[in-house]
């Protein structure tokens, strides 16, 4: 069994549980403690038995619920050298267990094995993850402007990759609730993927074991998950990849758990 549920995703937070047999992470924390909390006992889970919280970058949409969390569990948190500093200054009264990586490294949380890499987005060291157990393997790809030649070698082989699909382009082009300074910021090779972009990279992906897609950190103004979902399936269908699942996580709802090599 190696499964992964997302616990919630978007704009105001993210946060999803993997689990095998042996071993129970969170990737990112971006949700209140208390709500961390109350999903994980949907999935049958107390706090007490997460190994580890792998975090991928240090903004607040990945991070919120740290320092409530680690005042009450004693969690070790991985996360690189710079991304620590980070959140360090910002509690300096809030002991963390750190562990540390080089972004690059892969190592091991019981029977787990983490391969990191660098993705762009303007964070200090923003990272993505392949998460390997036995022959099975998760990719995860959220906050990046752009997916890279390396960040797709990276996941090549996930046969389940949580990939962000953060915005429509035309939604985000004609929204008014955001000045053009910042849909610059998105629509950069730092900012965020759109529904297109992501598709771009599962078109890539179809060489290798992918078998589904998550979609994940919509925008709540400027996408949905009917856009996100059809743009996503119309490019693997008129490739003929309807064999791929593509399932839309939401901030509000737990996702089912799926087990990562696929039904």
């Amino acid at each position: 069994m190696f499964c992964v549920t997302i616990l919630g995703s978007g704009s105001a937070g993210n946060c999803a549980l993997v689990e095998t047999p042996q071993t129970r992470l969170l990737i990112d924390g971006g949700l209140s403690a208390r709500q961390v909390t109350k999903r994980l006992a949907l999935c049958g889970v107390n706090p007490i038995e997460i190994d580890g919280i792998l975090l991928t970058h240090e903004h607040g949409d990945h991070v919120a619920a740290l320092n409530v969390w680690c005042k009450q569990w004693s969690t070790p948190i991985y996360c690189n050298r710079t991304t620590a500093e980070v959140l360090q200054h910002g509690a300096p009264e809030c002991r963390k267990d750190w562990r540390l990586f080089s972004t690059g490294s892969t190592f091991s949380i019981k029977d787990i094995t983490i391969e990191t890499f660098p993705v762009p987005h303007d964070a200090v060291e923003p990272v993505g993850f392949a998460l390997h157990h036995g022959s099975e393997t998760l990719g995860l790809l959220t906050d990046l402007g752009k997916a890279t030649k390396l960040v797709i070698e990276r996941v090549r082989t996930a046969q389940t990759l949580i990939i962000e699909t953060n915005h429509d382009e035309k939604l985000l082009q004609n929204c008014t609730k955001r000045p053009w300074s910042v849909k610059q910021r998105i629509m950069s090779h730092h900012g965020h993927l759109s529904n297109a972009a992501a598709a771009d990279v599962l078109v890539e992906l179809l060489s290798g074991r992918l078998r589904r897609a998550v979609l994940g950190h919509l925008s709540q103004d400027c996408n949905s998950p009917g856009m996100a979902i059809g743009t996503v399936r119309g490019r693997l269908d008129a490739l003929g990849a309807n064999e791929v699942e593509v399932f839309c996580a939401t901030q509000r709802e737990i996702t089912p758990r799926f087990a990562v090599a696929g039904a």
